[in-house]
């Protein structure tokens, strides 16, 4: 291929500065700018890069600044959180971003250089990029947020999530562009399949409406800024927001509350159940709260009847490293150094997926913020649910990329499992959200009230939601070895003597 020639004529800083700007060209597909097309066209660069590279240390250098440009820009939100209080945690801003980065961008860097070693040309870095999002979706209790196919939503591309999952859907992202660089040379072979990716990306998208179940469920959403959420100063006017948009007409089914709305613990919280329930007027009202026992804080979901009584506590298990625990303090306690467990572990951690019982409405699945970022979760649930019901803060992540890129991992969510998604965000974006993924109502960022959605049936359970990722990590680790075993077979005659 005559680019990879030319490529492998290029200085090493050349071939960063190109790995540079194509990571950016790929961080387009992500929200808030959407553009998916860029983002294919990005990924294909990438494979004619890695065709170029004739060692691995030149793959691996690739795949880590290309991941590192394209993670840097995807991840920006990062930052918000150090704004809060910029005075004391501004400084910390860069690192924390610069950081995160080079680390999400070593699992590709590592899939370019093994995808070199073992001399597979495109087809070894078709298996060992999708193999290496699973590791960062897995390992260390995984980061999955800025995937690939978080970029094709609203493409009908999107719909294979029901099918492959995400992990699947980047295989086949994946494969694709190393089918077109195997047959750049080609110009009448590479136009059947460069259509046929075209049009899963530009191809108009009409999904069909869905079935309604008759139930209404309300979104309220206080738009509690995050410097402010806790001041008592303030916190009578966001209790009111969320009072006034309860007891609102019409009377919903089912009210849904944002991430930790009630700023009290549950065991000092009756008084304002008791409010909540006249507001209700007999609706279950479901609301983020934190609580606590002997030993430890929980981040928890309730639900709160209509005579003010918490029929079902629900707390969070997949907490945020460094922001919800201190990584390693488990390790601590095991140590027997529980005090420094319970110092710096921050909140306890649930135990595990759970169905909580909404009467009329069926069982859901409750997830509480970073909860829907892993497709794993939702998929360990013990019983099939009715719907998804997702509730956050995102007012730790500004108003622009971060919280616009997390509801775009819950309809990733909705899609895979084929059920609908009820999402309550303080400050933004509440939705509810149908099982195909789509968008029926909601709310924007920064803005006070609520939305009365009608809530979808389910469909049947999907493929995706029957199998999981375990098929598809046995594919990809059967490839890998034969891969392998490829590699030895060739080696081994240089061997002889």
């Amino acid at each position: 291929m005559m680019i990879a020639a030319w490529l492998a004529a290029r200085t090493v800083w050349q071939w960063v500065l190109l790995a540079l700007g194509c990571g950016a060209v790929m961080s387009l597909g992500q929200a808030p700018v959407d553009l998916p097309l860029p983002m294919m066209l990005g990924l294909l660069v990438s494979f004619v890069f890695y065709s170029g590279a004739a060692r691995a240390g030149r793959a691996g250098l690739v795949g880590f600044v290309i991941g590192f440009a394209y993670f840097v820009l995807t991840l920006t939100w990062l930052t918000e959180p150090f704004q809060i209080d910029a005075a004391r945690d501004g400084w910390m801003a860069p690192f924390a971003l610069a950081g995160m980065s080079a680390l999400l961008a070593a699992f590709w860097g590592v899939a370019f250089s093994l995808a070199r070693r073992l001399r597979a040309g495109v087809i070894g870095l078709a298996v060992l990029w999708p193999l290496a999002e699973l590791g960062r979706g897995y390992l260390f209790t995984g980061f999955p947020w800025g995937m690939l196919p978080q970029g094709l939503l609203d493409t009908p591309a999107a719909q294979a999530l029901a099918w492959v999952g995400p992990y699947g859907l980047m295989l086949l992202l994946c494969a694709g562009a190393a089918v077109l660089v195997w047959l750049f040379d080609r110009p009448l072979l590479v136009l059947p399949p460069a259509a046929v990716a075209l049009a899963a990306v530009l191809w108009p998208m009409s999904l069909p409406k869905p079935q309604m179940t008759g139930q209404m469920v309300r979104l309220v959403q206080p738009n509690a800024p995050q410097e402010e959420k806790f001041d008592p100063e303030k916190l009578p006017v966001f209790m009111n927001r969320l009072l006034e948009a309860t007891a609102a007409e019409p009377q919903p089914d089912l009210v849904v509350w944002p991430e930790t709305a009630v700023p009290y613990l549950l065991e000092y919280a009756q008084p304002v159940f008791d409010e909540i329930a006249i507001a209700a007027r007999g609706a279950p009202v479901v609301l983020g709260i934190q609580r606590r026992d002997v030993d430890w804080y929980y981040n928890s979901l309730v639900v709160v009847d209509g005579n003010g009584q918490v029929t079902d506590t629900y707390d969070k298990y997949h907490l945020v490293p460094f922001g919800e625990y201190m990584p390693l303090s488990d390790l601590a306690s095991k140590l027997g150094l529980r005090g420094l467990a319970e110092a710096v572990g921050g909140y306890g951690r649930g135990p595990g997926p759970r169905m909580i019982d909404l009467g009329a409405l069926g069982q859901a699945l409750p997830l509480i913020c970073y909860e829907a970022v892993f497709a794993q979760d939702v998929g360990a649930a013990p019983t099939r649910p009715s719907f998804l019901i997702q509730i956050t803060n995102d007012a730790w992540f500004g108003q622009r990329a971060g919280p616009q890129q997390h509801l775009a991992q819950a309809r990733m969510r909705a899609i895979e499992q084929g059920l609908p998604l009820a999402r309550a965000a303080n400050t933004g974006i509440s939705a509810m959200i149908g099982p195909r993924g789509q968008v029926l109502n909601s709310l924007p960022l920064g803005v006070a009230g609520h939305v009365d959605a009608a809530l979808p049936a389910p469909l049947a359970p999907t493929f995706y939601a029957r199998t999981g990722d375990m098929p598809l990590l046995i594919v990809l680790l059967l490839g890998w070895g034969v891969l392998l075993a490829r590699r030895i077979s060739i080696d081994a005659p240089r061997r002889r003597p």
